[in-house]
């Protein structure tokens, strides 16, 4: 009988080990990611730029279904712009191309990150989804950086078309050596994205060509010489028609011994998404990508499926603190909301230009046709208040309450921002309904972010959660200066003075794959 069980259950994680997935695995803005292994989990970094808690980590068990389980940087202390002071921003800036590695050595988490193009900065946890700090902070900047730790010993390789390695001191604190590894020929064009890998006595760095095309250099030193080969080259993604080819991200073993490649798919307007295939190593030394008739395609699972708790559904902003799923446009006010079993957003801001109003909470988007749906008492809205639900990026769009006097206004607006990156630069209102009764709205959002089509966004309200009306629609934007894609958005600013207040009781996560 005993036999028998261990047979079934072996037949049972064969047949889950066999079962296909689909690119990309999130379909969700998660752009340069870093995955990395402990024993049986996975752990993912990826870039947030201008939104905090900053660098979110997510895990996984199968490098398929993720969880978000916290962020790297808890703050955005890197000056006034990331706070709004004086209606400064820091759009496009902040937290990009990133390090995440566990450290066997002292048992710790370390996260690296280049801000400003001048400075490294590095913060420890004891425990991935833990409590993260400022470690230490380098007076130069390590730029698309990647971490390798060996015993000790504390490497980051980085660099754009000149690749450099530097080794830091044991305890992380400064550069005891510095060097130029590899010169990129000038027929490939640049290389950034660093990855740092040691396996089998060889030393690679894993470098990608913006925006289509990964490299992988190997040495059995860790200082060079470097030779390369082309990994993947424009190669086409079967799952996503007109997802952009493949690139950057970083390679993975499982704990039997197989590898992978998590890169990402440029799905504007979208963002970035996740895409994971197989590769095996060659005699050479060399990784190989392995593909579905010439393409980056559907493959078997890398490991018995193991579910995780999904973003997906109904959030209700229950006990006192944000779920790791939420991140706040720049720094939030932290006087300006509360958690309790609701969300109650105070004005901290007063403004014109949703792009200078702080504590604008986002969500990512799951496509290819996401739906966000908040439900919103706006009874202790002040006059001039403008609270309500957008699809924010540099070209977005919002459908919310604004108060005139006793007037209340449903009202839909699209804000441009200027090129700079700075602020809204053009408003336009799409729609709107005056003298308005009810005090309290569904507002919804859509996005369709297919990559290979004109996607629109549909902005809707329903005064009883059943019958939701359409007041506008609007064309998303489709290029990447922005870097990030489209995000939920829900917002609260004062035009006249602050003292108004909404409150949030639910917000509602669907996605639709037509």
């Amino acid at each position: 009988m005993l036999l028998k069980q261990l047979l079934a259950i072996g037949s049972g994680l064969l047949i889950a080990a066999a079962q296909t997935f689909s690119n990309p695995v999130i379909w969700e803005d998660l752009p340069d990611n870093e995955v990395t292994r402990v024993d049986n989990a996975f752990y993912m970094t990826a870039s947030s730029f201008h939104l905090s808690p900053g660098a979110p980590i997510s895990r996984s068990y199968d490098l398929v279904n993720w969880e978000p389980i916290g962020h790297s940087v808890p703050t955005l202390d890197f000056g006034p712009s990331y706070d709004m002071t004086d209606s400064q921003t820091a759009y496009v800036a902040g937290i990009w191309a990133s390090t995440l590695r566990h450290r066997d050595f002292d048992n710790k988490w370390y996260f690296l990150a280049c801000v400003g193009f001048s400075k490294t900065y590095i913060y420890v946890a004891d425990e991935a989804d833990g409590t993260w700090t400022r470690h230490s902070t380098i007076d130069q900047c390590f730029y698309d950086a990647g971490f390798l730790f060996e015993g000790e010993a504390v490497y980051v390789a980085y660099g754009n078309t000149k690749i450099n390695i530097a080794q830091l001191s044991t305890d992380l604190t400064s550069v005891v050596a510095n060097e130029l590894v590899f010169e990129t020929p000038t027929d490939i064009g640049a290389l950034e994205g660093s990855r740092m890998y040691h396996r089998d006595g060889n030393y690679y760095i894993f470098v990608t060509r913006p925006p289509n095309a990964q490299y992988t250099l190997k040495s059995s030193s860790p200082w060079g010489p470097f030779e390369y080969r082309v990994l993947c080259d424009n190669i086409a993604l079967t799952s996503v028609p007109g997802g952009g080819a493949p690139h950057q991200g970083s390679l993975v073993d499982t704990p039997d011994g197989n590898w992978y490649y998590m890169g990402f798919t440029d799905i504007y307007p979208g963002g970035r998404a996740p895409v994971l295939a197989p590769i095996t190593w060659g005699e050479d030394g060399f990784p190989t990508l392995v593909t579905t008739d010439g393409e980056w395609g559907d493959y078997p699972y890398p490991l018995p499926e193991v579910k995780q708790p999904d973003t997906l559904g109904l959030y209700e902003f229950q006990g006192s603190v944000l779920g790791p799923q939420w991140q706040w446009n720049h720094n939030p006010n932290s006087g300006s909301f509360t958690v309790n079993n609701g969300l109650e957003l105070r004005t901290a801001t007063v403004t014109q230009d949703i792009y200078l109003a702080r504590n604008t909470l986002t969500h990512r988007i799951r496509g290819p046709i996401g739906t966000g749906t908040i439900h919103l008492d706006f009874t202790g809205m002040a006059d001039g208040d403008r609270a309500g639900l957008s699809l924010f990026r540099d070209d977005s769009a919002m459908i919310g309450i604004e108060r005139e006097g006793d007037s209340w206004s449903l009202v839909a607006r699209r804000s441009v921002m200027d090129e700079g990156k700075k602020q809204g630069e053009s408003v336009q209102e799409l729609a709107r309904v005056d003298n308005i009764a009810f005090r309290e709205v569904w507002l919804r959002v859509s996005a369709d972010v297919h990559p290979n089509r004109m996607g629109q966004g549909l902005l809707s309200f329903s005064a009883d959660n059943l019958n939701f009306t359409e007041l506008a629609r609007f064309d998303l934007r489709r290029t990447w200066p922005f870097f990030l894609g489209y995000r939920y958005g829900i917002y609260n600013y004062a035009t006249k003075g602050l003292g108004g207040l909404v409150r949030v009781s639910s917000f509602l996560n669907e996605v639709a794959n037509q």
